[in-house]
């Protein structure tokens, strides 16, 4: 038996694997985000979060939430001292080439505002493009943002691993892992001589 009747068939379905666009469908990740201060760099203060923070993105309901898989990874960084957890979430999501901006948030909400605030957009490909930007709020006692410290970054991350992007007295820990089930292979078509 014979796996390509002729060399010519071979070259052709190779240059059309190569050749042709990478598509990704939509699929349902679990991710997972860590936000920590780095206790050891000065804070830096930024200008107060807008009001519109969380423009164009998706809140996130109490459905899509999920338990927290890196609570190990959030205990170590506790005890180590250096670093003080300040949101720690994971949730369920539809990922795929378009991008999917989520509005996260931690605390009471006082007039549109919380203590902690803000979006990550992610478009999945080769790696998922990550645009993550978080502010971490002081609220006065009328409910207004006095001071806020911000992180704001881009990251092409490897899902499945644990991602760490870094804005010097701020950072973000990421996982995006895949909740579908890879699809079979198939076997190629043998031709019998």
């Amino acid at each position: 038996m014979r796996l390509f009747r002729s060399p010519t068939l071979l070259m052709t379905s190779l240059l059309m694997t190569l050749l042709a666009p990478t598509a990704f469908a939509d699929d349902t990740y679990q991710v997972e985000m860590i936000l920590v201060r780095q206790n050891a760099v000065p804070a830096i203060v930024s200008r107060a979060a807008p009001e519109d923070w969380a423009a164009g993105a998706q809140r996130l309901g109490d459905e899509t939430r999920r338990t927290p898989a890196l609570g190990d990874v959030a205990a170590k960084l506790t005890a180590s001292g250096e670093y003080s957890v300040l949101m720690h979430k994971a949730w369920q999501q539809t990922l795929g080439e378009a991008p999917a901006k989520v509005a996260v948030s931690e605390g009471q909400e006082q007039f549109g505002q919380y203590p902690i605030e803000g979006t990550l957009e992610m478009q999945l490909g080769r790696f998922t493009d990550v645009n993550a930007d978080f502010w971490v709020n002081q609220i006065d006692g009328n409910g207004m943002v006095t001071a806020s410290e911000r992180l704001k970054q881009e990251s092409h991350t490897k899902n499945g691993q644990l991602n760490y992007l870094d804005n010097g007295h701020l950072a973000l820990l990421i996982k995006i892992t895949s909740l579908t089930a890879p699809a079979p292979r198939e076997a190629p078509e043998v031709v019998p001589d």
